[in-house]
Parts: C-alpha cells; sequence; structure tokens
C-alpha cells in the first residue's frame, strides 16, 4: 500500500499534466532532451510548444505583443491628446467643480491654485485619418493611420510603483504573474531556441527615472519558467550563458544529460512542478547559446534597416536598437516582448525634459511599426505604448517652468496591429483632459482587450494557488469590442 504521502506527493492536477508535457517531461519529450538533440527550428501555430490544450478559445488576431512601455507616465496633454480647447483656458485656475475632491499627491497636495497649463508644442493633423499628434512625434506622425489612440484610459493608482504593477499584473500589490507570464502559461511558445517571454530595458538621458524592479516581469505564483528573461545591452545579452572556462563543448551535453537524469529522479520523488521548469530551463539555456548571439548580431541588417530605426539603432541598448531587436525576437517566434523606457517623470521643467525623452523614443516606435508592415506582420502582432497613467493639465508649481503632476482619471495610449483598428480615436475627455466623457477604457479592460485579440477569454484564462482560481483580470474586465477588426 502506498504511503499516504507518498501518493499526495505523486498527484498532479490538470495545469500541472500540460504544463510537463509542454516542458519536456512526457516520454517523448525527455528522450529528445537526453540524447541531445536541440532542434533549431521554429514552431508553427499548429505545433507551438507548451501553452494550454484549450487555447485559444477562439480565432486570434494576433501571434505575439510587443509592448513598448513608457515608465514614468508620459504627459498625454503635450504628446497625444490634442486639446484646442486650453488656448482660452491657459493660466486660468482649474475649477474645483472640474477636480470634484480627486486625490492628489503629496507634490501638489499642498497647492493652493491649480492654474490650467496649454501644452507649449504645436498639434499639427497627419495621415489620411487626420490624427493630431505633438510636433514632439515627427517620426510617428509618418505611420498615424496605422495607429489607434485610446484617450479613456484610466486607473485607481496615483503612485508609480503600484500604478506600473498594476499595468503590469492586474493587480496594484507585488506577487501576481505578469501579463507575458500568462501569456506564456496559456499560449506557450513559437520556437524551442528562445524564451517565450523577453525584456529590454533602454537607456535615458533623464536622471530622475522611476526605479524598475524583476518581479515587473515576474511569474508570481505561476512556476518560475513563464516568468520574463531580461536581455541585457552590455556584456552578454544573457548571463551565464557562455561555458565555464577550461569546459570543452563536447562536455556540455553529457553534464546537461547527467544534470537531466538527476532531476528527474527528484520529480519522481517530491512531484515539485519547479524541478520541471529546472530541466526545461537548462535545456533552453543548452539552445540559446547558439540561438542568442545570432540574434543579438545585427551585422546581417542592411543600410536600409538603420536609415528607417535611425544610427541610434546601432548602439546597443538605446529604444532605437531594442525596438530593431524586438522585430528581430518577434520573426524568431517570441510571444511577448517588452521594452521598458524610463524618464517620464516631469513634475518640474516639461520644457527642458519632455523633448529629449520623446525624440529619444519616436523614431524607434515608428520605425517598427513600419517595419512590420513591410514584412507583413503587423497583422499578426500587437504593438502597444503608454505609460502607467498620465499627467494633470494644471502645472505643478511655477507655471513659467511648470511640471505635470500624476493623473490616473484619463490618459493616452496607443495600439497598432494585431486585429486592433487602425487610423482611429477611441474614448473622449473634457475640455480640462481631465475627466472621461465617453467610453472609458480600464486597466482590466485593456488586459481583457489584449488577451482576446491572441484568442483568450480572460475569464477563462486562471490558475489555481492557494484553493483559489486567479486571473489576470481579477474578477473585472470587459473586451472593447469597438477597437477591434
Amino acid at each position: 500500500m502506498t504511503h499516504p504521502l507518498k501518493a499526495a506527493q505523486l498527484i498532479s492536477n490538470r495545469r500541472q499534466f500540460f504544463g510537463k508535457a509542454a516542458t519536456g517531461i512526457g516520454t517523448a519529450a525527455l528522450a529528445s532532451l537526453l540524447n541531445g538533440q536541440a532542434t533549431a527550428t521554429a514552431a508553427t501555430s499548429t505545433d507551438r510548444i507548451g501553452g494550454l490544450a484549450d487555447i485559444p478559445h477562439f480565432a486570434p488576431r494576433a501571434k505575439r505583443v510587443i509592448y513598448l512601455l513608457q515608465s514614468g507616465a508620459p504627459s498625454q496633454v503635450d504628446l497625444l491628446a490634442h486639446k484646442p480647447s486650453l488656448e482660452k483656458l491657459h493660466l486660468q485656475n482649474l475649477p474645483d467643480s472640474i477636480r470634484d475632491g480627486q486625490r492628489l499627491t503629496g507634490m501638489t497636495a499642498g497647492q493652493k491654485n491649480f492654474p490650467v497649463v496649454k501644452s507649449p508644442y504645436k498639434f499639427t493633423q497627419h495621415g489620411e485619418s487626420g490624427r493630431y499628434l505633438s510636433e514632439l512625434l515627427p517620426h510617428l506622425s509618418g505611420v498615424v493611420d496605422e495607429m489607434c489612440f485610446v484617450h479613456s484610459m484610466h486607473t485607481e493608482a496615483i503612485n508609480h510603483d503600484p500604478a506600473i504593477t498594476f499595468f503590469q499584473s492586474g493587480h496594484q500589490q507585488p506577487g501576481r504573474p505578469s501579463l507575458g507570464s500568462w501569456l506564456s502559461y496559456g499560449l506557450g511558445s513559437e520556437t524551442e531556441n528562445l524564451p517565450s517571454f523577453v525584456v529590454m530595458l533602454s537607456q535615458n538621458t533623464f536622471s530622475q527615472a522611476q526605479p524598475l524592479y524583476d518581479r515587473l516581469w515576474g511569474g508570481g505564483f505561476l512556476p518560475s519558467k513563464f516568468q520574463g528573461v531580461k536581455f541585457r545591452s552590455q556584456g552578454d545579452p544573457v548571463l551565464y550563458l557562455k561555458d565555464p572556462a577550461g569546459l570543452k563543448p563536447s562536455q556540455i551535453r553529457p553534464l546537461l544529460d547527467q544534470i537531466a537524469k538527476l532531476n528527474r529522479i527528484r520529480q519522481q520523488e517530491v512531484g515539485d512542478p519547479e524541478i520541471s521548469a529546472r530541466i526545461a530551463q537548462y535545456e533552453m539555456a543548452y539552445r540559446m547559446q547558439t540561438s542568442v548571439p545570432e540574434l543579438a548580431d545585427v551585422s546581417d541588417e542592411p543600410d536600409s534597416t538603420f536609415k528607417l530605426y535611425g544610427e541610434d539603432a546601432k548602439t546597443p541598448g538605446t529604444h532605437a536598437a531594442n525596438c530593431l531587436m524586438a522585430r528581430r525576437l518577434a520573426e524568431r517566434g517570441v510571444r511577448f516582448i517588452q521594452v521598458f523606457h524610463r524618464g517620464w517623470d516631469h513634475h518640474s521643467n516639461v520644457q527642458k525634459h519632455l523633448p529629449g525623452i520623446a525624440k529619444e523614443t519616436d523614431q524607434g516606435s515608428a520605425a517598427l511599426i513600419a517595419d512590420l508592415k513591410q514584412r507583413d506582420m503587423l497583422k499578426d502582432t500587437l504593438v502597444i505604448w503608454g505609460g502607467e497613467f498620465g499627467r494633470t493639465v494644471y502645472a505643478q508649481g511655477n507655471p513659467a517652468t511648470f511640471g505635470r503632476d500624476h493623473h490616473p482619471r484619463c490618459f493616452s495610449i496607443w495600439m497598432a496591429g494585431g486585429g486592433v483598428k487602425p487610423g482611429i480615436e477611441y474614448g473622449k475627455t473634457d475640455d480640462f483632459c481631465y475627466n472621461i466623457e465617453e467610453n472609458p477604457v480600464h486597466v482590466h479592460d485593456f488586459h481583457a482587450t489584449i488577451l482576446h485579440c491572441l484568442g483568450i477569454d480572460h475569464e477563462r484564462l486562471t490558475y489555481r494557488f492557494q484553493g483559489r482560481d486567479y486571473r489576470l483580470t481579477d474578477v473585472h474586465g470587459n473586451v472593447v469590442h469597438d477597437i477591434l477588426t
């Protein structure tokens, strides 16, 4: 008779079973791992690696996501949201009826007056759609007909860390799986040679940048194999991929085989899913020894690529270089690619700081859209650009050298490709760009819509943890069908 503890250790629930099958714990996959055959082929859409058996729930519009997250909160009033009414309201005090007792940060809670400040930057119409964009975004103006602007985003978070955590995980408190981890868990990967979820951090010239923690792309309570892998801009793109000094390449495969056998024995003894993840990650690292150097070597790109992305694309770690790398990752089957660009936290002297940070991100972001389109990839790649909240229309500090404070009530993002309607605007705010008047879009709605583009019903993508079924959108969220094709 089997000891009760032993029996309990051997019990696997449905998700653990599929997770093991997907990561090489099944007999066939283990045979492949142990005999040293690491294939270099990408999976087709019908032959993906991993993922849940019942996903996609319906025909997807997108296969992958590239999320350009602008950490620090870009000012929608100065970049994306054209508000001609501010010409007449300039330097007038924001009416109390508009603010309506809104929660303020500690940085402006002591102000007696809240003078409205119009954008110092000119907005003009572009493209056949006639969409307005700030003069600070000249390159994005060239692809405006591919973009869907959402001007009615809103969130409850008013400070950076809970706000960016909310966008990353659907919850303001740390500990939940990130968006990319949920997609990796549900959809699996299209390639055996690279992670399904890759993160890159861009360099920025603005010294006051909010910190970014690894938990923002972590797997939370999901098995660790689903967390994002950070690619570095200096040195080796991924740490510890090189073989130890003195160890010949011919010795690596037998060593990994023996480690896998030991891990397999331990897995059978204790039934810990993390051991499955460990075996899979050893094998992934082995394959990445070849795939990552090839990925990072952009010498095979023609001159036209660097004309499109700009000379900065030749400098590793710049936003342009990371946008180019995002395209290369997408080509190779990576499911979720996230590029963080910090430096948007402009509490003072917007006119000094905003032009520089906008210039750092403008050409690379526009080039990514154009590049994907010319490769016929934009139709199934969802590109997203936005921050964790917006900025106030009123001045923080002296209106002459004004800053803008945090504003969670309404802000703008844009999306392109992947089943999103091109050349449209969605949502309407008041003349002060302070409150939403039509079609509000919450963070949970945003997440539900992203999942929908990838063929996932956000209410059905769940993971049982500590006796409860969790999901990215918690118990909230509605798909914004009006912006989808």
